[in-house]
């Protein structure tokens, strides 16, 4: 895993947001339909890739939870064949952020 510490205060901004690579399971939905596992892997504070997601649409918001946390809200950007990738509604905490990255540097309970 690759990444780098911000100073407590920078600016994130979505073009310029360090990003990490990860491998997280986490949960997904948009809109009523169920909950889906999902492979997350890179995040940053403004946003995240997760692998294949069927069905997903950019024109509903995207609800995710990664263990250990608060349920998050997101837009879908971007898709390809393989990956999905995100921007959270709110910019991540430079703290839970760090968390994110600790806990799936030593395969802590947020790791796949």
């Amino acid at each position: 895993m690759k990444h780098q510490v911000l100073p407590e205060g920078a600016l994130c901004n979505r073009e310029t947001a360090t990003r990490a690579e990860v491998t997280l399971l986490c949960e997904v939905r948009q809109g009523m339909a169920p909950w889906k596992l999902a492979r997350l892997d890179d995040i940053s504070q403004a946003g995240f890739r997760i692998a294949w997601l069927p069905g997903a649409t950019r024109a509903k918001p995207l609800r995710i939870r990664i263990p250990g946390l608060q349920m998050l809200t997101a837009e879908i950007r971007w898709q390809s064949d393989k990956s999905v990738g995100c921007a959270f509604s709110e910019p991540l905490h430079i703290a839970v952020f760090e968390h994110i990255l600790r806990q799936a540097r030593i395969g802590g309970p947020l790791s796949g």
